[in-house]
């Protein structure tokens, strides 16, 4: 049976702001809010994945003894339930004790072979938060973004697209750069990228270049 909150969430009588608030203000009611992800009415659902979104950016350590449940969301058949359990998952891993993202490695980098550009997208933008949580594996994370290069095309996934990713990666590889070890494969996929045909693309690469003194 639907909460109070829920309905209320449905009924558009609070907003996603207000949830927020009375779920900061009461973390008894988190289950609930967890429970509203599977609803059948899709501003219960979304309204809820929003707020644990960003109730992990503000307080991932309030939401981690849930993260479980949050890395089942990664099957969810609704993709935008899948993209916020992957911005929920990087917030966590500033928390992750227990190396519960670890775990799930495989099926997180996974998502690079998707067909939809902006489930790709997801992975590789929140990469970089990521791999300055946990640098101990920000090589392992360094290899697998270098692969966009290869993802195949599809028809939610264009040789464009694909120029988008490039520019995510050089924004991750950015963000720890420091911490790879094997810096001349980043910065040989870099230089690749001066050549691109997409000119915000071509000025990330030139602007990393420069950055990193490469």
């Amino acid at each position: 049976m639907e909460s109070r909150l829920l309905k209320d969430l449905e009924k558009k009588s609070i907003t996603k702001k207000d949830l927020l608030q009375k779920v900061e203000q009461d973390l008894s009611v988190l289950p609930e809010i967890l429970n509203g992800v599977s609803s059948s009415k899709a501003t219960v659902r979304y309204g809820c994945a929003s707020v644990l979104t960003n109730l992990s950016q503000k307080y991932p350590e309030k939401l981690y003894p849930h993260m479980d449940s949050i890395i089942a969301l990664l099957e969810s058949k609704h993709r935008i339930l899948t993209w916020n359990a992957m911005a929920i998952i990087a917030n966590l891993a500033t928390v992750d004790k227990d190396k519960k993202f670890d775990a799930i490695f495989p099926k997180y980098y996974g998502f690079l072979n998707d067909e939809y550009m902006v489930t790709v997208a997801n992975v590789v933008g929140h990469s970089g938060k990521i791999a300055l949580a946990k640098p101990y594996l920000a090589q392992r994370i360094a290899d697998e973004l270098l692969k966009v290069e290869k993802i195949s095309t599809t028809p939610h996934l264009t040789e464009e697209c694909k120029r988008v990713i490039g520019e995510k990666a050089i924004e991750s590889f950015n963000m720890f750069f420091d911490r790879i070890h094997a810096k001349k494969n980043v910065v040989a996929f870099v230089k690749r990228q001066l050549n691109s045909p997409r000119k915000t693309l071509r000025t990330k690469a030139e602007s990393f270049l420069k950055k990193w003194n490469q």
